[in-house]
């Protein structure tokens, strides 16, 4: 994947952290782990930023939550408030959300809108970002409102899920995805309904909370009763082309259902045949959006910055429509909520406890086990090139 810049990393780290960056490069058999300072350091939390979240296609969730016209959500990514919105023809959208005029933040939240007006001074813009309204423009010299529309990012939908980059020199979102929509077609994922969407905040750093959900080495040691005995040991990592990482598993049952409730399983997606029936992808893509697709349901996390000591977290699960149709779903749905926050309730007091050693000044980077941390290998591999 290419540098977001023409800056040589080489040439803007000191030479230790460069060589242990470095170190993350080489074949996951080989290679080392992020460098701890990278999870706990203010300055390094600043130049992912720069380096990454203002360059790289962000993952921001599933599309059907903004099914309508007028329906809107303002994220904030690293800092900087956006809104995304589906216009009167059904396309998304992503605006900075600051007025043209001086700078007031716009909407807060989310809803449906059938235009966005400035809450300070009352200049209106359509749904495609056009300025449609000033008040007492008649006097402004010079003014054409052809000039004042808001600031608006490359949006895109793939499979369902939405990505958004703040980068107008970026790759093209196909470009910079790769073989991503080819690697999952056995699994129906565009058209899978987003039932519950959880939000949380965790304190520690946010790539340390999707490595943890990308490993299975953590199982047997932090979830012995829940879902280790779900999940068999892995295959090896796909060799991919794009900025993700992924890996297929066997399991025993449902890797929607704890250990303890696989007893009602939901159907199967349609269309699933072979090894997918009886087993789970896992997928990151690159940098904040990972999850995993079952044979049953997906479930997806976007983990989001929030300096480097805390990050904000979404949770959300998603099931074909035939599924969620059914008279008993949400009845049976329960049970797989439940395991989703089981799981993640025995992987927040280990992540925490993970980002206090991180943060030991003596804390120094370690070695992969490249069969059951293909996906986290691959990840340092991307990380450190852009960094």
């Amino acid at each position: 994947m290419n540098q977001p810049s023409q800056i040589n990393p080489v040439d803007c780290l000191p030479d230790t952290d460069c060589q242990q960056l470095q170190n993350c490069r080489k074949p996951a058999a080989e290679a080392h782990s992020i460098p701890p300072v990278f999870y706990i350091s203010q300055t390094f939390a600043t130049r992912e930023i720069d380096r990454i979240f203002r360059h790289a296609w962000i993952g921001v969730g599933r599309a059907d939550r903004l099914a309508n016209p007028g329906d809107f959500e303002t994220l904030d990514i690293a800092g900087q408030s956006l809104i995304l919105l589906r216009d009167s023809h059904g396309q998304l959208r992503a605006f900075a959300n600051t007025c043209r005029h001086r700078g007031a933040r716009l909407l807060d939240g989310n809803g449906n809108c059938r235009g966005i007006r400035c809450p300070f001074h009352s200049w209106a813009y359509k749904l495609d970002g056009t300025l449609a309204g000033v008040p007492r423009a008649e006097t402004i010299v010079g003014f054409n409102r052809s000039d004042y529309g808001l600031i608006a990012y490359q949006v895109a939908e793939r499979l369902g899920f939405v990505f958004v980059c703040l980068d107008p020199a970026a790759l093209e979102i196909d470009t910079w995805l790769g073989d991503f929509v080819a690697l999952h077609t056995p699994w129906p994922i565009e058209t899978l309904v987003s039932t519950r969407r959880r939000e949380l905040t965790v304190e520690c750093n946010w790539k340390a909370f999707i490595e943890v959900f990308n490993e299975y080495y953590h199982l047997p040691f932090v979830h012995p009763d829940s879902i280790n005995d779900v999940y068999r040991d892995p295959d090896q990592g796909d060799a991919v082309k794009g900025a993700f990482a992924s890996q297929f598993g066997s399991t025993e049952g449902t890797g929607g259902l704890l250990q303890t409730t696989q007893q009602k399983p939901l159907p199967h997606m349609p269309g699933l045949s072979g090894r997918e029936v009886a087993g789970v992808r896992y997928t990151w893509v690159f940098p904040n959006m990972t999850f995993a697709a079952g044979t049953d349901a997906l479930w997806l996390y976007e983990a989001y910055p929030l300096g480097p000591n805390r990050c904000q977290v979404f949770q959300t699960a998603c099931f074909p429509p035939e599924t969620v149709a059914l008279t008993d779903f949400d009845e049976k749905v329960a049970a797989y909520y439940h395991r989703l926050d089981a799981a993640l309730a025995e992987d927040i007091p280990a992540l925490e406890s993970q980002h206090r050693g991180l943060s030991n000044p003596d804390a120094r980077p370690g070695r992969f086990h490249p069969h059951l941390e293909s996906n986290v290998a691959g990840f340092a591999y991307w990380y450190a090139g852009q960094m």
